[in-house]
């Protein structure tokens, strides 16, 4: 009776261990979601939970936090009731005007104001003059194929007598920005796309949130490696091919990876192509590399560099990443010769 008594106990006991146990070996679920909305391009965001509601609630606060950040960051289209880059630009009178701003555009033009010292002004923030110019002539060409045009470099060479950086003048603790140039305008193009990505990143990192992974347009971010501690595998296109392929597969913990590369935004003019990343000082598309490619610990840093390193030679790149702890780069060039950097190769899956 007894024995009878204690497996009849032991047999309770078990089954009452048995979901916690279930719960604790369970392994989470592979989950993933895209959106349109923001920055102009797809954002793709993958990641492990519990169930699909878990998942969507991580993915919807990175989604929103995306939107808030294109919202301030956009220099195309003004809100009600919001202050942004647009605001920035405009002018009153022929001027511009001094704009209270949201904390967060402060933030990310006083990153930009680093960058620029850091790249000796190959990423340039203040040179929407002259992008501006070069992005109305793609848009054209966009829409009439047979009226592309090249813009004219007398036009490029006025625009560029108003992109001093120190024209824009910001005042942090007032949270205000003002362009002391009216022939100046920011485009945040080079920053604001892996900055924002940055920020959602680390938001997450701050609530102990990981095994997620975000790539909005080419601005891929680990948020920690997957759960049972593998890591990410992110692919660079290969320029050179328009099926799809990659030219290089890299593995990712917490890191980011950016590329930049003269093959998606472009567009042609009596059979040449002419790509977005303008050079500071030839007021043209940056010759030399098809693509260049970034890791380091942050979407923001390696978003400036891999534009920064496009309007560079190889040399002075190469000297730079070296100046830089943590940070490793790919350079594609013209003939497709693949360029790296001392450790970069590290991260290639063999």
């Amino acid at each position: 009776m007894k024995k009878r008594l204690l497996i009849i106990f032991l047999s309770v006991l078990l089954l009452l261990q048995m979901p916690i146990l279930s719960s604790c070996t369970r392994q989470k679920q592979k989950f993933s979601t895209y959106s349109l909305d923001y920055f102009d391009t797809v954002t793709t965001i993958i990641g492990y939970a519990d169930s699909q509601a878990e998942f969507d609630g991580v993915a919807n606060t990175i989604i929103d936090e995306l939107g808030e950040y294109h919202k301030l960051f956009t220099i195309y289209q003004s809100f009600d009731g919001t202050q942004n880059l647009c605001t920035v630009n405009a002018l009153t009178n022929g001027v511009h005007s001094t704009v209270t701003v949201d904390e967060r555009i402060v933030d990310m033009l006083l990153y930009a104001k680093e960058m620029y010292t850091l790249t000796d002004g190959k990423v340039n923030i203040a040179m929407g003059s002259v992008l501006s110019i070069w992005h109305d002539c793609r848009q054209e060409a966009i829409s009439d194929p047979s009226a592309a045009k090249l813009p004219p470099i007398e036009l490029l060479e006025a625009a560029s007598g108003h992109t001093d950086i120190n024209d824009l003048v910001i005042d942090k603790e007032a949270c205000t920005v003002t362009l002391t140039d009216p022939g100046m305008t920011l485009d945040v193009g080079a920053i604001a796309k892996g900055y924002a990505v940055e920020m959602a990143a680390r938001s997450l990192e701050e609530r102990g949130i990981s095994g997620y992974i975000i790539n909005v347009g080419g601005n891929v971010r680990a948020i920690g490696p997957k759960p049972d501690g593998g890591k990410w595998t992110a692919g660079i296109e290969d320029p050179e091919d328009t099926t799809g392929e990659y030219v290089a597969y890299l593995e990712l913990s917490s890191e980011a990876l950016v590329t930049s590369g003269s093959y998606q935004r472009y567009y042609v003019v009596n059979g040449n192509k002419y790509h977005h990343i303008i050079d500071p000082v030839t007021l043209m598309p940056a010759e030399g590399f098809l693509s260049v490619s970034v890791v380091c610990s942050s979407s923001a840093l390696g978003d400036a560099l891999s534009t920064a390193l496009f309007c560079m030679t190889l040399a002075e790149g190469m000297a730079l990443i070296a100046s830089l702890d943590g940070v490793e780069a790919m350079w594609v060039t013209q003939d497709g010769t693949k360029h790296f950097s001392d450790n970069f190769e590290s991260y290639i899956v063999k």
